[in-house]
């Protein structure tokens, strides 16, 4: 079975992820196809949108195949950092697509999911969707681009998703600039089949004829105590503000505790530093780096075991204390790669200046 269909409508080109059953989870092959496919529509006059969806009911994407990369780490392989080069560039990519990209994001979308799809430039979503960028559950950091979105979303709203894992609505993600417009689930095939018809409209223009008003965002509702306790200056002290306050709050620091607390810690130093990056692509560089750096680690390799190979839910993290995780080693994974630096922002300069 192929794990992405590409099909041709008229003019619109459709990228579908094929992998139901895993909630169609990217492989370093699918990432190719659709690089491949986006440089061939790119050049394909008859191409004028392109527009990405997920198989099955489930969702557009669960993320990358984290299983493979613990397989990879626990090998002592390198894999994973060409699974990461080809998709890092694959979301900078998107994030400068000339034609409008259209991005089903319908049922689950998390992780490697938001990177196909919130980038784009034209995001879709349903009473359905569910986003979220779970990493730290699993000891890494978000990334494919994901604290360039979190890091811009309004107040600390990013952060507390970040750090608690917390999967939103589409009415929240539109809200927080994660997606556009808000489609019912039923008519979203009425909506793929106009994109593909002969329609003679921009295709921004077609997506909103078919948009609704979204509910009421659950998460904008949260903003004061959210933008109060995330604003401290460390987790510490961001877990000593959400228990003073109490409710759902204090709600919100119990899943925290259960995360790494080096993830943790990295993952709020990515975030407060993305906001300062110029770029999607110096943000991708930065994750770059982080990532290289979990594949590394202890927990990386604890929290893929501990929720997707054993499925105990137990991870034993090292360090298991927040107190424990020095800011020494925190800085270690922003450091120079050298030579195996991702350089996205480099290259995207180069493209811009002609040089």
């Amino acid at each position: 079975m192929n794990d992405v269909l590409l099909t041709v409508r008229g003019r619109l080109g459709r990228i579908t992820l094929n992998r139901p059953k895993a909630i169609n989870a990217l492989s370093h092959g699918m990432l190719r196809r659709i690089a491949d496919a986006l440089t061939a529509w790119e050049h394909d006059e008859r191409i004028r949108a392109v527009l990405i969806d997920g198989a099955g009911e489930r969702g557009l994407c669960a993320g990358g195949d984290i299983r493979s990369i613990y397989d990879d780490v626990s090998s002592g392989g390198s894999a994973a950092l060409g699974f990461w080069v080809d998709e890092y560039r694959l979301n900078a990519r998107i994030g400068h697509y000339p034609k409008p990209y259209v991005a089903l994001m319908d049922g689950l979308v998390m992780g490697g999911g938001v990177g196909v799809s919130a980038h784009g430039s034209v995001r879709v979503v349903t009473e359905r969707s569910l986003v979220a960028m779970p990493e730290v559950a699993i000891g890494l950091v978000p990334d494919v681009g994901g604290t360039y979105l979190l890091s811009r979303m309004p107040g600390q709203s990013g952060t507390h998703i970040a750090l608690t894992t917390a999967r939103i609505s589409g009415a929240d993600a539109i809200q927080h600039g994660l997606a556009d417009h808000y489609v019912p689930s039923g008519r979203l095939g009425a909506l793929v089949d106009a994109l593909g018809s002969g329609d003679e409209r921009d295709p921004v223009e077609v997506v909103r004829s078919f948009a609704e008003p979204p509910p009421a965002s659950a998460l904008a509702a949260q903003a004061g105590w959210i933008d109060h306790c995330y604003a401290a200056g460390t987790v510490e002290e961001i877990l000593g503000r959400l228990n003073e306050h109490g409710g759902p709050a204090a709600a919100a620091a119990e899943e925290i505790a259960k995360r790494s607390p080096t993830a943790l810690k990295v993952t709020l130093r990515s975030l407060r530093s993305a906001a300062e990056l110029p770029s999607l692509e110096a943000v991708l560089d930065q994750e770059y780096r982080v990532s290289s750096t979990c594949l590394r680690s202890h927990d990386l390799a604890e929290g893929i075991r501990a929720q997707v190979v054993d499925k105990d839910r137990r991870p034993r993290w090292s360090p298991a204390a927040l107190a424990e995780v020095s800011d020494e080693a925190v800085a270690s994974f922003f450091a120079p790669l050298g030579a195996g630096e991702l350089g996205l922002a480099t290259a995207r300069v180069s493209i811009v200046t002609g040089q």
